[in-house]
């Protein structure tokens, strides 16, 4: 860190039980010359990557549905959103975690990916950034039926959709994640899959 107008005064732990929340006091040299001292909470998850699947031929991505406790406190009904297939990075690589991923959540075993952006999803109080990727796939590529592990308490559901169809659900509001609206919008922007 090397923003000489921060100076980060101490570092609390409020809770570490799932992932870690820390506040953080810090004095800020604002432009005017003065200090100001701060408080912020952040929240540290690691990082994580996602990825959209695409197929050309059949103009389909796949996406994923699962609960997420997060929306359902905030008025999503059945709190089940359809999501880009994305993990943490667990100590991995970039590149290596998507891999990964895609394997247990979505069935796919896929080789060839490609980063295309990376973001901060919600930089007011999350400390992640999230690494995009793509991949086409194809029904060979198809090892398992997906799903998540167990163990992690992960119950997805994979699904295969039109393009056209996933791009339609963002203006009906059946798709309400932001890294799956960015990547679906990078895809048509880029022309992935043909309309």
């Amino acid at each position: 860190m090397n923003n000489e107008n921060i100076k980060i005064l101490s570092t609390e732990i409020l809770s570490d039980n799932w992932y870690t929340l820390n506040k953080i006091t810090f004095e800020y040299h604002k432009k005017d010359g003065t200090v100001e001292t701060q408080n912020r909470e952040a929240y540290d998850r690691g990082n994580g990557a996602t990825i959209l699947l695409y197929n050309k031929e059949n103009q389909t991505v796949i996406l994923t549905r699962q609960f997420r406790l997060p929306t359902y406190l905030n008025g999503n009904a059945s709190g089940m959103l359809i999501e880009t297939c994305a993990g943490l990075l667990d100590k991995d690589n970039p590149e290596t975690a998507i891999k990964r991923e895609t394997e247990e959540e979505t069935g796919y075993k896929i080789k060839d990916v490609q980063k295309v952006f990376e973001a901060y999803m919600s930089p007011g109080s999350v400390t992640e950034i999230l690494y995009f990727f793509v991949a086409e796939y194809s029904k060979d590529m198809k090892v398992s039926e997906g799903g998540g592990h167990h163990e992690e308490q992960e119950n997805i559901e994979v699904l295969e959709l039109p393009f056209k169809n996933a791009l339609g659900m963002i203006k009906t509001g059946e798709i309400k994640d932001g890294k799956t609206i960015m990547l679906l919008q990078y895809a048509q922007i880029n022309g992935l899959v043909n309309l």
